[in-house]
């Protein structure tokens, strides 16, 4: 029976070579990293969510445009319905929509202060690995 033995290439020699050490302030940035990414997924989802949201409220004004004056909408307030005239329906729609895209600017805004973070933290952890950390997400 034969093994196979890899063959290293000259670079992952000499980076086997080279060993940096793993400084507490550098295992905090890294540790720092792993969370500023936990982070941005959850805000990624919350966005997600949020832009549906948004999305749905703007398919029901439409529909809203369509409606006559004299009707009276259904319109859902926590787990009920409440029957409201179209006139107040449409000025709840555009209260709820206001604060959905307030809420999406929100989460665009820490959306980006995370990506800054991680972009430092990777540029002072590649500055110091090289080659031996890998950051990508």
């Amino acid at each position: 029976m034969m093994l196979n033995r890899r063959m290293l290439s000259k670079e992952d020699e000499e980076a086997a070579g080279e060993e940096i050490e793993v400084r507490r302030e550098d295992q905090d940035k890294i540790n720092k990293f792993s969370r500023l990414h936990q982070h941005e997924l959850s805000i990624e989802d919350d966005l997600k969510t949020k832009n549906k949201e948004k999305e749905e409220l703007d398919d029901i004004t439409n529909e809203l445009e369509l409606a006559d004056e004299d009707d009276i909408i259904p319109y859902k307030v926590g787990d009920a319905f409440f029957h409201v005239p179209l006139p107040q329906a449409q000025e709840m729609l555009g209260i709820s929509g206001a604060k959905v895209e307030e809420e999406i600017t929100e989460l665009e805004e820490k959306l980006a202060n995370i990506r800054q973070e991680m972009l430092q933290l990777k540029v002072e952890l590649y500055a110091r690995f090289g080659k031996s950390i890998n950051l990508e997400t």
